[in-house]
């Protein structure tokens, strides 16, 4: 938890650097740093948690002294007031996050015995808050987006509450509720895929020396599908483009958001042959999951939680293991459940 909260640390210093460095060009800087700010924020939360030394007391402590304070009616309870505090500017940028990568290193050696815990978590926050000051960042947004992703990350999403994406489109624009793919190997290494009887895509091989399988990669869109209920690749396979929305058309069924998905696959793909596929793996790594979102901003999957895009990468890649162990199979799509499923070829 310590080395985590430090490396967090660093990775503000590292974004800041950038922006020294880069200037305007940088543009993903307030986003970035927001993210760093936020993650050190919920590992200096759980270790305040661990200390047992409550949170909002070490803010409260921390916010005092060379603070400006504001005093403002609130609604709730009748009768109360709020306090709301700011830190006053206090050296360079430089030297601020310089303050706050030295109070965080004083926290690696601490332990719950230590007679000085409590002011050296002060200590911390009162550098963390001068920082955000610093850098021009808004401390409810480091918290609330932080709140977002943590909950999208680790919590079972509620499957009624998930976007439909095509929900108001008609039948003929709306991918399937339930579909069946046959996969089928024939001569040469090619793929071949078979919707309703019907030969859909061009057939496909590896395209590389290694025989990796990624002819099949067709299963990944069939999990996108499935269950994230998103898949411009497999909409334009089976010509279920949202054409009666001009703009919906253009921006997310169209050339760029097919290359996205594609891209995706393929750099998801790369990452899971160092690790076999995924094979015995019921998670996927944090990393991982933030390039995945990364490659989707701006499109509409982006309202989608990390925990659903690992709910699909791990059944596109249960279901892609069996087709290429069989070379071919039937692979079947559930919106519904939000699940993808293998039989094997020739199986009732």
């Amino acid at each position: 938890m310590l080395l985590g909260l430090f490396g967090e640390v660093g990775g503000i210093m590292a974004a800041a650097k950038k922006l020294k460095r880069e200037g305007a060009a940088f543009v993903g800087y307030r986003r970035a740093v927001e993210e760093e700010f936020g993650d050190a924020l919920w590992y200096f939360a759980a270790l305040c948690r661990r200390l047992e030394v409550p949170l909002h007391e070490v803010l409260a402590a921390a916010s005092s002294e060379g603070y400006m304070c504001l005093v403002a009616a609130a609604d709730d309870p009748p009768g109360a007031i709020s306090r709301v505090s700011s830190p006053q500017p206090s050296g360079t940028f430089d030297e601020v996050l310089l303050s706050l990568g030295g109070n965080a290193a004083h926290l690696l050696v601490l332990t719950k015995q230590a007679p000085d815990a409590r002011a050296r978590l002060i200590a911390f926050a009162d550098a963390f808050l001068r920082a955000l000051n610093a850098a021009g960042i808004s401390f409810a947004e480091v918290a609330s987006a932080n709140v977002r992703k943590v909950r999208g990350r680790f919590l079972t999403p509620v499957l009624p509450e998930l976007p439909e994406f095509d929900g108001t489109f008609s039948e003929e624009e709306r991918l399937p509720r339930e579909f069946e793919i046959v996969i089928r190997q024939r001569s040469g290494g090619r793929s071949v895929l078979e919707m309703n009887g019907v030969v859909i895509g061009d057939p496909l091989t590896d395209n590389i020396a290694d025989r990796d399988g990624y002819r099949f990669h067709d299963v990944f869109h069939f999990a996108n599908a499935a269950v994230m209920h998103w898949s411009p690749t497999f909409r334009a396979l089976i010509k279920r483009k949202r054409k009666s929305d001009p703009v919906v058309d253009e921006t997310q069924d169209s050339g760029r958001a097919i290359v996205v998905e594609e891209g995706l696959s393929a750099f998801v793909f790369s990452h899971a042959k160092t690790l076999a596929f995924f094979e015995g793996q019921s998670s996927l790594s944090f990393d991982l999951l933030k390039t995945v979102r990364q490659f989707v901003d701006g499109y509409e999957v982006d309202a989608c939680p990390m925990k659903l895009w690992e709910d699909a990468i791990l059944q596109g890649y249960d279901v892609f293991r069996r087709v290429k162990r069989d070379e071919g199979g039937i692979v079947r799509g559930d919106r519904n459940r939000r699940k993808l499923e293998f039989r094997p070829l020739g199986a009732v």
